[in-house]
C-alpha cells in the first residue's frame, strides 16, 4: 500500500494534479492493493470508476487501453493505472508447498511432471524457436556476451541473465483527454494513446503443445493495433518490449511486423540496432532486466519520456514521435 501509495502521489505530481482529482483506479487482478484503501490513502473524494485487468505483464500495456476508453466514454476524468508489487520482501509467485488438492486443466499435463513456472513454459518454447530458426543462446545476451554466456544455467536454454528481477517496486501513470492535458504541467509535450488493442489465446502453460511457433495472441494483437492507429512498423521511432525473458524481445519483433519470421536473431546480433542510438532503440530504460520489473508500466512510462524528451536514454540522433509498448506472448 506504500508504495502504491507513494507511486501515485509522484505521478499526480509530474502530471500536476492532486490525488483527490483522481477518479478513476485500473489495476492488475493480482493486485494486493484495493481501491477502496487506496481512495481512504489518497483522499480520493469519488472513485467513479475503478476496474482490473487480467493476467501479470499482459497487463501492462492493456491497462492503458482500458483508462483510454473509460476517458472517452466519459466514466471518468482522471484515471490512474497501477502497479505494485513486493516480488522481492514479498512472495512473487506460490511453490510447490503452497499447492492445495490436485492440479487440474493444462497443469494436470505438466506440474506432476515439475513443468510449474514461467521459466520452464518459455523455456521450451525457446528452445524451439532456437531450433526452428537457428538463434542461439548468443542471441539472447543482454549484458555483455560474456557475463551473459557464463551465468549459471537455469532452465535450458534459459541463463540466470536471461530472467528478469524480482524486486519491491510500484509504478503508475496519470490519463486524461488532451483538452484537460493542455491544462497540466507537460501541456508542450502532450503524449496522445493513438491506438491500444489486446489479445488473448490458450494458457501460458499451453504453449509448449502447440504444434509451430505461432504467436497469434502477439500477431492478432498487432493486427488490431496497427490498423486502428492506421500506422505500421514502419512508423515507430523505438520499442518498448516486456523482456520478462530475453528471447522474447526477438520473438515480439516478428510477431509485431519488423521483421520477418525467424531473422530477429540477426537484427539484434551485435545489439547495434537496439541501443538507445541504433536504428530502432529497445527498451532505453532497461526494461524488466536493468531497471525493474513491475509487469510492464514502467515500460509505458518510458514511452512517455522519449516522447516528452526526457528520458535518461534519450536517442541523440532522432525525435521520438511514437512508440510501440507491448506485451510478450502469449498473456
Amino acid at each position: 500500500m506504500q508504495l502504491a501509495s507513494e507511486a501515485i502521489k509522484a505521478a499526480c505530481d509530474d502530471a500536476g494534479i492532486a490525488p483527490q482529482d483522481i477518479d478513476g483506479l485500473i489495476r492488475y487482478d493480482m493486485e494486493s492493493n484495493h481501491e477502496t484503501l487506496l481512495t481512504q490513502s489518497l483522499g480520493i473524494k469519488n472513485l467513479r470508476h475503478w476496474e482490473s485487468v487480467s493476467y501479470g505483464g499482459g497487463a501492462g500495456n492493456a491497462v492503458v487501453g482500458h483508462a483510454a476508453a473509460a476517458i472517452a466514454a466519459g466514466y471518468a476524468n482522471y484515471v490512474v493505472c497501477f502497479r505494485a508489487a513486493n516480488l522481492r520482501s514479498g512472495c512473487a509467485w506460490a511453490g510447490p508447498g503452497d499447492r492445495s488438492g490436485s492440479p487440474a486443466g493444462a497443469d494436470s499435463f505438466a506440474v506432476p511432471w515439475g513443468n510449474m513456472a514461467p521459466a520452464h513454459r518459455f523455456g521450451m518454447f525457446v528452445r524451439r524457436y532456437m531450433h526452428q530458426y537457428g538463434a542461439t543462446s548468443r542471441h539472447f545476451g543482454p549484458i555483455t556476451i560474456d557475463d551473459h554466456q557464463n551465468s549459471r544455467m537455469v532452465v535450458d536454454p534459459l541463463h540466470v541473465l536471461d530472467f528478469c528481477q524480482e524486486n519491491d517496486g510500484a509504478a503508475a501513470v496519470v490519463m486524461t483527454t488532451p483538452e484537460r492535458a493542455r491544462e497540466l504541467r507537460h501541456s508542450g509535450t502532450l503524449t496522445l494513446v493513438e491506438a491500444a488493442a489486446q489479445g488473448s489465446g490458450p494458457r501460458n502453460d499451453g504453449i509448449i503443445y502447440r504444434p509451430d511457433l505461432a504467436v497469434a495472441e502477439s500477431e492478432n494483437t498487432a493486427r488490431d493495433l496497427w490498423a486502428r492507429a492506421r500506422l505500421d512498423a514502419r512508423d515507430m521511432d523505438a520499442l518498448m518490449f516486456y523482456d520478462h525473458f530475453t528471447p522474447f524481445c526477438l520473438i515480439n519483433l516478428e510477431a509485431y511486423g519488423f521483421v520477418p519470421r525467424g531473422e530477429a536473431k540477426d537484427f539484434v546480433d551485435g545489439g547495434d540496432n537496439i541501443r538507445f542510438d541504433g536504428a530502432l532503440p529497445v527498451n532505453t530504460h532497461g526494461g524488466n532486466h536493468s531497471e525493474a520489473y513491475i509487469h510492464g508500466l514502467t515500460h509505458v512510462q518510458e514511452a512517455v519520456r522519449l516522447i516528452r524528451g526526457d528520458s535518461t536514454a534519450q536517442p541523440p540522433h532522432k525525435t521520438i514521435n511514437r512508440v510501440l509498448s507491448c506485451s510478450s506472448v502469449p498473456s
